[in-house]
């Protein structure tokens, strides 16, 4: 059995606002930093063997600290990337509230795909071989994945059977761990949505 540390990314200033995605300049906040340092704490009494990021810079400043406090490497993986926008990249709610696309993104996630961007049934596909990647890589260890919200919602959907046309009915909130347990052919939520201390 493998346990799994899903931590999304720290506040940013696009966090409520509109969308991050993969635009290469967005860092944690004040705020944000804030967080990723008390993740140190935070998992004090958590073992850990290894870390893992997204492509994006906010995951990998969200896992400096503790990477820093625990000696290891961070490494990345592109399984884990934020969801690819296309024309909705850089853009607030507020510019796409409007659109008939928006609205399905919302209602019908399991087959909504943003204008120009990534089919969405395409996230969980992606995340989970990641996973399963891991998995065969750090049998019986402890591994931390920091990831995006959506990227992280689509992970825990899919070790649930949920529909990913549910995925507004939970949070993933910033800086927040989730811990999944995995072993060959099975997995289960044992955590979700923390936001303070574990232990």
């Amino acid at each position: 059995m493998t346990t799994f540390l899903l931590v999304r990314d720290a506040d940013h200033d696009w966090v409520g606002r509109g969308f991050a995605g993969r635009q290469p300049d967005v860092s944690l906040n004040a705020k944000g930093h804030q967080q990723a340092r008390q993740l140190v704490e935070r998992l004090r009494g958590q073992p850990l063997d290894a870390i893992y990021c997204s492509p994006q810079p906010r995951t990998q400043q969200t896992a400096r600290p503790l990477a820093e406090a625990r000696g290891l490497e961070i490494l990345v993986v592109e399984a884990f990337d934020e969801v690819g926008l296309g024309e909705w990249q850089g853009r607030t709610f507020e510019e796409v509230r409007h659109q008939e696309a928006w609205r399905h993104w919302l209602e019908r996630r399991g087959s909504a795909q943003p204008p120009g961007g990534e089919p969405f049934a395409e996230v969980p596909r992606r995340a989970m071989a990641g996973l399963r990647a891991l998995l065969a890589r750090h049998p019986d260890r402890y591994v931390m994945i920091v990831s995006h919200g959506d990227v992280l919602k689509a992970m825990v959907a899919d070790v649930l059977g949920l529909s990913l046309d549910r995925l507004e009915s939970f949070d993933i909130a910033p800086a927040s761990v989730s811990v999944l347990a995995m072993g060959e052919g099975w997995a289960q939520v044992r955590l979700l949505n923390a936001v303070g201390a574990l232990y």
